[in-house]
């Protein structure tokens, strides 16, 4: 299998955070980000890794960005190693295909998830409430029903634990309400496009989950864009609305820990070789997919 990337070691480069897949370093004018092959499940990142998984994530990335210049500027300045500074050229086998040198954009605090089945947490809220995000959804509706709109549904960020759903007007009053508006607006349009590109290839995105941030007085996308860690995707072939769909993500490492007496806390159990290579196959599938 692949060599697997669980954490980066740059002694000499300043580390600004490390997130559950992500390692972001300071680099002066500009930020680093290295997706790793950390994965994490229920809030848990497991002691091994899939190998390549931060490969699949950074192209599958690259390819939505390039797709999304029309509607809204990103934060990439370059994910071509050779034009990184040259204190980067030294770790460029391990950059290469699986990072980006980027904008210091401020992110807003909120994450920006756009829904257009119900699944999830908002098929979860839908049986209790009729709503989503305080949003009323037409009764009647089941497990995995396409909405009549996508509906935009922020959450805040948790640096640990869970993100919290909340309504537009909670957004505004944390970030602003022209902020918040622009931020609905420009989430709905990147999924209404991406969702008619992903169908062309047979490829449902039922929802996704992108942040924005502020360069310049302006908001632009960062980090990741519609990736199987950020998005569900599923098969046309395979959707039968009614109950849940078979996910090209790290479905398969949910499913598994399911079966086991873990109490879903820190530290993760090691996951089996065969879960593993059945983990990779999937994301790979997706990227060759979508890319194609």
């Amino acid at each position: 299998m692949a060599d697997v990337v669980i954490k980066t070691d740059f002694p000499d480069l300043k580390l600004s955070r490390r997130g559950k897949v992500r390692d972001v370093y300071d680099v002066g004018e500009y930020l680093l980000i290295v997706a790793t092959d950390r994965v994490s499940a229920f809030d848990v990142v497991m002691p091994n890794g899939i190998p390549g998984k931060g490969r699949v994530l950074t192209q599958i990335s690259r390819f939505w960005f390039s797709q999304m210049t029309g509607i809204i500027e990103n934060h990439i300045i370059s994910m071509d190693v050779k034009e990184y500074p040259l204190e980067l050229q030294k770790y460029a086998d391990l950059l290469q295909g699986r990072s980006m040198l980027v904008k210091k954009a401020q992110p807003l605090p909120v994450e920006c998830i756009v829904r257009g089945y119900l699944s999830g947490s908002g098929w979860n809220e839908y049986k209790a409430t009729g709503k989503v995000c305080g949003i009323d959804i037409p009764a009647g509706l089941v497990e995995s029903s396409k909405l009549e709109k996508p509906i935009f549904t922020p959450s805040t960020k948790a640096e640990e634990g869970h993100d919290i759903n909340i309504s537009f007007d909670e957004a505004a009053a944390i970030i602003g309400r022209e902020h918040a508006e622009r931020a609905r607006d420009i989430a709905l349009a990147v999924y209404s496009h991406g969702r008619a590109i992903a169908e062309k290839k047979g490829i449902i995105i039922a929802d996704t989950k992108m942040e924005l941030g502020i360069y310049n007085g302006k908001l632009i996308l960062i980090d990741e864009l519609l990736t199987p860690d950020s998005s569900r995707f599923w098969s046309m072939k395979a959707y039968q609305p009614g109950k849940g769909q078979d996910s090209y993500d790290k479905q398969i490492v949910r499913d598994y820990l399911l079966t086991l007496d873990w109490d879903k806390k820190y530290p993760g159990p090691l996951l089996p070789e065969e879960i593993v290579k059945k983990t990779a196959a999937r994301y790979q599938e997706i990227l060759e997919i979508i890319t194609k």
